[in-house]
């Protein structure tokens, strides 16, 4: 999967929390959301707030659909919210490979 391809992917599931999601889509959406929003810090806040408020919900679905991948709950995100411990496990989280066969969130991506 490329970039452009994440991107849309990502948009056109933006309320989708069902299914699985591999590693780079992951990954290139939120190397789009980053270039979004310092390119748009850089002419407004206020542009770049409406940005990250607009990507917010395909963030959260796409990281649901990675945990899944990971034959984990998509509640899992909300240990992001225990400052650096938190986030450092959600990193481990997204960065392992998914599984092989179908589990219970579905069949693998292709």
């Amino acid at each position: 999967m490329n970039f452009a391809d994440a991107i849309k992917v990502c948009f056109n599931k933006y309320l989708d929390f069902n299914g699985r999601a591999r590693r780079a889509e992951l990954w290139w959406f939120f190397l789009f959301c980053l270039i979004g929003n310092f390119a748009l810090g850089i002419v407004s806040s206020i542009l770049s707030g409406l940005f990250a408020l607009a990507t917010l919900l395909p963030g959260l679905a796409v990281g649901a659909r990675r945990l899944h991948d990971t034959n984990r709950s998509g509640w899992w995100q909300l240990i992001g919210l225990i400052p650096v411990i938190g986030l450092i496990v959600l990193i481990v989280f997204f960065v392992q490979e998914g599984q092989s066969g179908d589990n219970q969130y579905g069949p693998p991506v292709k």
